[in-house]
């Protein structure tokens, strides 16, 4: 097939490429570019692509393609509080529209990168596709409304599919230290504590970062019937854990590491748990590889080799909030996330 894929310079995007062209996709790229400094380890593999933001897509960008991934946009909840209308724009209204442009090329096949963030404020019970979602911020608002733009669009010619991901983790070129599971190995092999923010109650289902990728292409080569106006939970039903869980296995990684509490941390607003079924049954060759176990231990391997510093991964260089603001501070960045 041939492939856009959008925001592939990131954290995502840069592991997903080379996935895709190794099984032999032609793909190429969208992206501003924003984080192209937050550079961990090697940069993957170039391929062509367009320095652009989403917001200023064309019909010329998406013709010839046969699929579009679409990963674009600000990406948790911090950057979504930062302008609330602004993750309106970036994160709802630039997705449907790059899906119209997407449909009107006669791209067949729209994939969307969602959140299971959208279940928001909604306890400790096992969630599913069908189950009432309850966004509690506007990253996540913006995301449920992407999916639901992207259903009223399915016809006979054009297949959208809503990948709802569980909270990210694991090692990626363009590393996010906003992750949990990353931040707390960071912190943990930098300072010897595991440091936790909130009370750590808050339910989460997680998923590492290259299931995130083998899940993309596994809708990608599945049976329409199969996909066409889906919506699913991507991770393992099994990978649902209270943050204080995690940081106990983080703490159990790496010897002589003690869990810490922020003195002011309170209960987070955001606690949910997830079943992933049904992308089993629909996608049968799809099935994560990764534990939240094996994750820190890899993780604390990539620490060690690329000589993690506590002051980086607390700056703003892996931070998307804090690059992003210092990107505002030094006037590389306007008040609208562009280029000056």
């Amino acid at each position: 097939m041939k492939i856009l894929v959008t925001g592939h310079q990131g954290y995502i995007g840069s592991l997903l490429v080379p996935l895709l062209t190794g099984i032999g996709h032609q793909v190429r790229g969208l992206d501003s570019n924003l984080y192209e400094s937050s550079l961990f380890g090697s940069a993957p593999p170039p391929v062509p692509s367009l320095r652009k933001d989403i917001r200023e897509t064309t019909l010329e960008d998406v013709s010839g393609c046969d699929a579009v991934i679409h990963l674009a946009g600000l990406s948790n909840d911090p950057l979504g509080d930062l302008d609330p209308q602004l993750t309106l724009a970036i994160n709802y209204l630039a997705s449907a529209r790059l899906a119209e442009l997407s449909k009107q090329a006669g791209v067949r096949r729209f994939l969307f990168a969602s959140s299971c963030s959208v279940y928001g404020a909604s306890g400790s019970e096992f969630l599913n596709e069908l189950s009432p979602i309850n966004p509690v911020t506007p990253y996540a608002h913006s995301k449920y409304l992407a999916e639901q733009h992207l259903a009223g669009m399915a016809d006979t010619d054009f297949c959208p599919t809503s990948l709802r991901f569980a909270t990210a983790h694991g090692f990626s070129p363009r590393i996010r230290f906003d992750l949990v599971v990353n931040n707390l190995a960071a912190w943990a092999y930098t300072t010897g504590r595991v440091y936790i923010k909130s009370d750590g109650t808050p339910w989460r289902p997680f998923v590492h970062v290259d299931d995130i990728c083998r899940a993309f292409a596994a809708v990608l080569e599945a049976p329409t019937d199969a996909v066409h106006k889906q919506v699913f939970n991507v991770g393992e039903t099994g990978e649902n854990y209270q943050i204080r869980h995690v940081a106990e296995e983080v703490r159990q990684a790496v010897p002589g590491c003690r869990v810490e509490y922020a003195p002011d941390g309170g209960p987070d607003k955001r606690c949910y748990r997830v079943s992933c079924e049904r992308i089993f049954s629909a996608l049968p060759s799809f099935r994560p590889q990764w534990t939240v176990r094996e994750s820190i231990r890899d993780l604390l391997h990539w620490y060690a080799a690329l000589g993690l510093k506590a002051d980086e991964f607390e700056g703003s260089k892996y931070s998307r909030i804090a690059h992003l603001k210092e990107l505002i501070r030094t006037g590389q960045l306007d008040r609208t996330l562009r280029w000056v």
